[in-house]
């Protein structure tokens, strides 16, 4: 299974997935960060990421080749990350064919209702537990 982590701006949330993931895909999973910035891409690098997608367009074409996508619900949030989500990055993370695991992060005032709030160690504990279920699970023929 190819599992992808698309961060932007610094890059905090995308190297501590990538740390997270390794241990969950290494050997038997391909692990790819897309950085929407050049500092995401190498925050996500320096924690492991085998491979390496940089900036808008690129991501664009790649989200159509992965199984599973894991980044900040901000990912599909028109002008959020200052700006970097454009309609045609949250148009092609939506219709990817991947699995999406979405983290209620966001720095807009958006409150989804009936996720908890809670720390953002709490939220990648998560997210890593999905993951690790996700991946687990035979994908059907």
């Amino acid at each position: 299974m190819r599992v992808c982590v698309i961060d932007g701006r610094g890059g905090g949330l995308g190297r501590r997935l990538v740390e997270g993931l390794r241990g969950l895909t290494e050997g038997r999973h391909e692990l790819l960060a897309m950085g929407i910035t050049e500092a995401a891409a190498e925050a996500m690098a320096r924690a492991g990421a085998a491979q390496v997608v940089v900036g808008r367009p690129a991501i664009v074409r790649a989200v159509r080749e992965v199984d599973l996508i894991l980044a900040s619900v901000s990912l599909i949030l028109l002008g959020a990350w200052q700006g970097a989500v454009t309609s045609d990055l949250a148009r092609a993370v939506l219709l990817a064919p991947a699995r999406k695991l979405l983290l209620p992060v966001n720095g807009l005032g958006i409150e989804i209702v009936g996720a908890a709030t809670p720390t953002l160690e709490a939220v990648i504990a998560q997210a890593l537990r999905r993951t690790e279920a996700v991946l687990r699970t035979p994908r059907p023929t």
